[in-house]
């Protein structure tokens, strides 16, 4: 799925364009609160019929360039993901999913973008799929 994607930014503005990126305001935020950015990257693990990326090699990828990048905490799911090749083919292939929340602004966002770069070009990965949110939080 990803791994063949396009990269793609999916991003919604809510309310103003005060905040950077993202244009979400505290104020449209609920009380007790705040905004966030949701960033969602999804990595496809194989090349053709071949699965390229292990768990082993995701860890150390995950360990090297993910969380130096978001080191207050992230979440990783296993995913089953599914695209259409160009002679019309469905692929199916095992994806990781990384979920970061991170203030908006321009830092996370450059995170995402060398982050999907490392992973191409470790795993020659034509794409990475990443969709960005706003998302009011709390902890």
């Amino acid at each position: 799925m990803a791994a063949r994607v396009r990269h793609l930014v999916v991003a919604a503005a809510l309310a103003s364009a005060a905040a950077p990126i993202l244009g979400v305001a505290a104020a449209s935020c609920p009380p007790s609160t705040e905004p966030f950015a949701e960033y969602r990257l999804f990595f496809g693990r194989s090349q053709g019929e071949v699965e390229v990326v292990s768990e082993a090699a995701w860890r150390t990828f995950l360990a090297e360039e993910v969380t130096p990048r978001f080191p207050d905490g992230l979440t990783v799911l296993d995913a089953a993901g599914q695209w259409r090749d160009g002679s019309g083919k469905i692929v199916r292939e095992r994806t990781k999913l990384l979920l970061v929340l991170a203030p908006p602004g321009a830092d996370a966002m450059r995170h995402t973008d060398e982050i999907a770069g490392a992973y191409k070009r470790a795993f020659g990965q034509s794409s990475v799929l990443r969709v960005v949110t706003e998302a009011c939080v709390s902890f």
